[in-house]
């Protein structure tokens, strides 16, 4: 007899729709077809068992499992319960009506209970694409694929259970989710807050135009500063996510395998902050089966890579092509796969090896040219994609004491939220331009015009203090988001002069 019914591989960040086919004839042996990898060919023992252990048994007979279509390879252990489902009914044992209406997917334990997997929410939606209207997967993962509307997602905690609810013994209820009503209600959620931080008005300054434009940004200060304080504090003034937004971070989370027991929808911006001994595979993404790297998890949210320095070079250098296309490809020999990866790039690092160069107290012990030696760890072209390079300094013991109380995220995100409309309303007949970190060359000449007493102090800047080449286009972007937050039409001398004073490390003499 043949049983059919369908389940999904996951590729990258999407999902394509994979027909399993079982045949139950004369002869003897089982064969799993259709490119499997190793890991399905071994669920022909975890099902054998998971069948045993809840009454029924496995034909002795030809069994033969097709994985349509034949010519994509398939991995993973999440085709078990299809598989064990379809040799049942191939079988006879069991008769299932409309086994092959459903999409079904979960891995199974030799006892038959279903263990969850990755990719519910791609697999979700291919299947809204596709016109499969219902859904059988572990219970841990149904409440993240209930999130796509129009599909009837069923969440079953063994084999059993799902057998009996196929032959209609045994009811069980829909998983139903409101997204927007989910998303809406967390989407305010923080743990921390710009008012607990006491002083540091300069770098919080700072931090409000960088999440009004969009700009990546480098913290350069001693030890005990504040700077992973002040960074962990930036996704509390973004703008809040989108639901289109945050179904699309949701989506590369689910392909990590980041989302299993926790909420099925990511309401608030990531912020990512992997070690310094981090692979450049774990980085960027990549491996034997393609997954996100940490900056693809960043996606529409933080990375923030604390100490600098002291990251692989190569690693740091493979970001530089993500960070100006906004999405990583990675190519082998017989495969291609394109992660998202639009996210702010957030770094810190000491000025120096001992890490007191310029501090006001303590005095550098760095020998001659050391300093310089240390910031050329980061090279000039990653520099380049930094808009921003803040200093930060020691907060006095005045300023740690006072009981002033400092200003709430809240109102900092409501000034960014306003100069972002401001962009979104300016870039409206653009392509994949929504703030002005994203701005093309082109069109920082047409967007970012200066008066002749703008030109004039630019020129200024760039002669007198020494200022790379690199760094025009970069302060103009910044001026023009300055003037975003003073909802200004034109550049003023005064927006374009603070956007100067975020350039110190383009300053051939900042490392003495």
């Amino acid at each position: 007899m043949l049983a059919k019914t369908y389940g999904s591989a996951v590729f990258g960040v999407s999902a394509y729709l994979i027909t399993i086919e079982t045949s139950v004839d004369q002869g003897t042996k089982c064969f799993l077809v259709g490119l499997p990898d190793s890991t399905i060919k071994e669920s022909i023992q975890r099902v054998e068992s998971a069948i045993k252990n809840i009454g029924f048994f496995f034909p002795r007979r030809k069994v033969v499992v097709n994985l349509a279509p034949a010519d994509v390879r398939k991995e993973g252990s999440a085709y078990d319960l299809p598989i064990a489902l379809s040799i049942l009914h191939a079988s006879e044992q069991v008769h299932f009506q409309e086994l092959d209406q459903f999409v079904i997917m979960g891995e199974l334990s030799l006892d038959g209970i279903l263990r969850p997997i990755k990719g519910a929410l791609p697999i979700a939606m291919e299947a809204q694409k596709r016109g499969v209207k219902k859904i059988i997967l572990p219970k841990e993962n149904a409440i993240e694929a209930a999130v796509v509307k129009d599909v009837e997602v069923y969440g079953m905690e063994t084999l059993y259970d799902t057998i009996q609810f196929l032959k209609g013994k045994q009811y069980f209820p829909r998983i139903e989710v409101d997204a927007r009503e989910l998303f809406f209600d967390k989407m305010q959620s923080f743990d921390v807050d710009f008012s607990n931080v006491q002083g540091q008005e300069n770098a919080k300054r700072a931090f409000e135009i960088a999440a009004a434009g969009g700009h990546n940004l480098i913290m350069v200060g001693p030890p005990g500063a504040g700077k992973t304080m002040l960074a962990k504090r930036i996704p509390s003034i973004l703008p809040p996510l989108t639901l289109k937004e945050a179904l699309e971070t949701t989506k590369i989370h689910s392909v990590a395998g980041k989302l299993i027991g926790k909420s099925s929808l990511i309401s608030t911006r990531p912020y990512r902050n992997p070690h310094h001994t981090i692979s450049t595979a774990a980085l960027v993404g990549g491996g034997t089966t393609p997954q996100p790297g940490e900056i693809s998890l960043a996606h529409n949210g933080i990375l923030f890579l604390d100490e600098l320095p002291e990251f692989n070079r190569n690693s740091l250098e493979v970001m530089r092509q993500p960070l100006e296309d906004r999405r990583v490809l990675i190519s082998r020999a017989k495969w291609a796969v394109e992660f998202p990866s639009n996210f702010m790039l957030i770094a810190s690092m000491n000025p120096c090896p001992c890490g007191y160069y310029n501090h006001p107290n303590k005095d550098c012990v760095c020998g001659p040219g050391i300093v310089q030696k240390y910031l050329n760890k980061i090279s000039g072209p990653l520099l380049d994609r930094i808009d921003m390079h803040v200093e930060i300094t020691p907060v006095n013991f005045e300023q740690m004491t006072s009981d002033r109380v400092a200003e709430s995220s809240q109102k900092i995100r409501d000034r960014v939220i306003l100069a972002r409309n401001l962009q979104i309303q300016r870039f409206e007949g653009s392509v994949n331009i929504h703030c002005n970190a994203m701005m093309s060359s082109e069109l920082v000449k047409k967007v970012c015009q200066l008066n002749e007493v703008g030109q004039q102090i630019l020129k200024n800047a760039m002669e007198k203090l020494q200022l790379s080449a690199r760094a025009y286009d970069r302060i103009l972007k910044v001026s023009r988001t300055i003037a975003d937050l003073d909802v200004s039409n034109n550049i003023e001398a005064h927006h374009l002069a603070e956007a100067i004073t975020y350039r110190n490390l383009d300053r051939d003499n900042w490392a003495g």
